[in-house]
């Protein structure tokens, strides 16, 4: 694919990290958040999410802030080498991801493992550098 298009899609996917990982941010968005994914994996016939505690708080809020400093700098340069490193992150929060849906069976972790496998398997692509380059 071209170049402009392999931005396009790290752009894509920042921002989509941008949505999904804002409500993680906070202790205040995150308790909203966690009341919204435990009502969806009942809904999806799971059963409710498990309280958390102030340390949980802490590393959801953690994963939360470094995902969206990270989505803000692949927005304003949405590099091929971001890409790359993305999809391997994306990788990585899928094969977690895919554990605890193994030991949970949360029906919830679909609707995280597919995006995410998706951005990672299409920011892997293979991308033709421009004539200038070659």
């Amino acid at each position: 694919m071209k170049t402009t298009t392999f931005r396009k899609i790290v752009l894509g996917s920042a921002i989509y990290d941008l949505i999904v990982t804002a409500p993680f941010a906070t202790p205040w968005s995150f308790a909203y958040a966690h009341e919204q994914l435990a009502a969806i994996n009942q809904a999806l016939g799971g059963t409710a999410l498990p309280a958390f505690t102030p340390f949980h708080v802490l590393f959801a809020c953690l994963l939360g802030s470094v995902v969206l400093v990270w989505s803000v700098l692949r927005v304003s340069d949405p590099q091929t080498r971001y890409g790359r490193f993305d999809g391997v992150a994306r990788f990585l929060f899928t094969t977690w991801m895919g554990w605890t849906l193994a030991v949970t069976g949360a029906p919830l972790l679909w609707l995280f493992i597919i995006p995410e496998f998706a951005w990672g398997v299409a920011q892997w692509l293979p991308v033709r550098s421009p004539p200038e380059n070659r």
